[in-house]
């Protein structure tokens, strides 16, 4: 009997595969283009994960101009501007449909939601992170030179994707 090989999540040192997926304006568009040969941060998710909807409102305050983080949806259009606006999600937005089986998602051997990659400029995976991590979040919120925390905030050091 042949045993099956469960892909298992990209990590640190991997290199990130190329993907091409439609945006939320109905265009399309490829990690090398988004990219543009500078890091960049692709965070998964699907809308009706509570660990997502407790996590993007952090990457959101970790936006800047240097190193864009896109959010990649699981779900379809409608119901992904349902969750950017109702958690206030001005990231911009891929769609890693169902009907074309995810194509992103079983590149980067995901299982769980979410999941953040940092990608390097050589297309090399700099950090993973799976769930809500808080020191994984501190650390990519160093490198992108946006706190995700405020001081007097109460926040779990982990809850699980």
């Amino acid at each position: 009997m042949a045993s099956i090989k469960q892909k298992t999540m990209l990590s640190p040192g991997d290199r990130a595969p190329e993907f091409e997926l439609e945006n939320l304006s109905g265009g399309r568009s490829t990690r090398s283009s988004i990219a543009g040969g500078k890091p960049v941060v692709l965070a998964f998710f699907k809308v009706s994960c509570p660990t997502c909807q407790y996590t993007f409102p952090f990457l959101e305050r970790m936006k800047n101009q240097q190193i864009p983080i896109y959010a990649i949806s699981q779900d379809d259009a409608e119901s992904t501007r349902a969750f950017n606006s109702e958690y206030g999600i001005s990231l911009p937005t891929l769609l890693d449909k169902e009907k074309e089986r995810y194509p992103a998602s079983n590149a980067y051997g995901l299982s769980h939601v979410p999941s953040i990659f940092l990608i390097e400029p050589d297309g090399r995976i700099s950090q993973a992170l799976m769930g809500f991590d808080k020191k994984g979040l501190d650390q990519l919120g160093q490198r992108l030179g946006q706190d995700p925390f405020k001081p007097a905030e109460n926040v779990p050091e982990f809850k699980a994707g």
